[in-house]
């Protein structure tokens, strides 16, 4: 069964933002990370020392390894930041701090 039907959620019309360049589909009311996850991205960001993939772990905004790039604004949190039409969302390298791009939110 559709989760929509499940939860008799009657979501708004999709929309259209971006994963480094490519377009993601997304529903109002979606974070970033739901967006991701629905696109079958699960992997946005590397951890500093080795380079492994990080994407959801905790959900709720507590251990930030979903850490993004959302229109040049690095350390977002994809399991708590909303998608919005046109959002230009990236991958975030490192730390994130010298993206330097910091269009913000």
């Amino acid at each position: 069964m559709n989760p929509h039907e499940l939860a008799r959620a009657r979501p708004g019309e999709a929309f259209t933002a971006t994963f480094d360049g490519r377009p993601v589909t997304a529903l109002p009311g979606q974070t970033v990370a739901a967006a991701l996850w629905a696109a079958g991205v699960r992997a946005w960001r590397s951890t500093r020392g080795t380079g492994r993939p990080r994407g959801v772990f905790c959900g709720i905004g507590v251990c930030f390894d979903c850490l993004v790039t959302v229109n040049g604004k690095a350390d977002q949190r994809a399991c708590l930041v909303p998608v919005r039409p046109g959002d230009e969302i990236r991958t975030q390298e490192g730390t994130g701090r010298d993206d330097g791009r910091g269009a913000g939110r």
